[in-house]
């Protein structure tokens, strides 16, 4: 599946692009928010003002499991975290419909 494919199946995309939809081309240009969730966990505000440097949290998640994609607030897919050079980065392993 190409990378337009992929897009296509998030947003309900009939697999135009910017040449074949110029009307469309301001989209590509809006700069949107993307989380990646590697977990989360609840705990009592009383225990969250205990903790300081060197603190752990346990997560929800297990180390092999993947992490929710999120953007601009709407989860569009899960995806494992990696280590590229010296960054953290995140390959979309599943998309989720995005509807309405």
């Amino acid at each position: 599946m190409s990378n337009q494919d992929d897009i296509d199946a998030m947003f309900g995309g009939g697999g135009a692009t910017m040449s074949s939809a110029p009307e469309l081309s301001a989209i590509y240009d809006t700069v949107v928010e993307v989380s990646v969730v590697l977990g989360t966990s609840t705990i009592r505000v009383r225990d969250l003002l205990k903790l300081g440097r060197g603190a752990i949290v346990e997560l929800d998640r297990k180390i092999d499991d993947l992490s929710d994609i999120i953007v601009s607030g709407r989860t569009v897919g899960r995806g494992e975290v990696t280590i590229v050079e010296d960054k953290i980065a995140v390959t979309f392993r599943e998309f989720t419909r995005v509807n309405g």
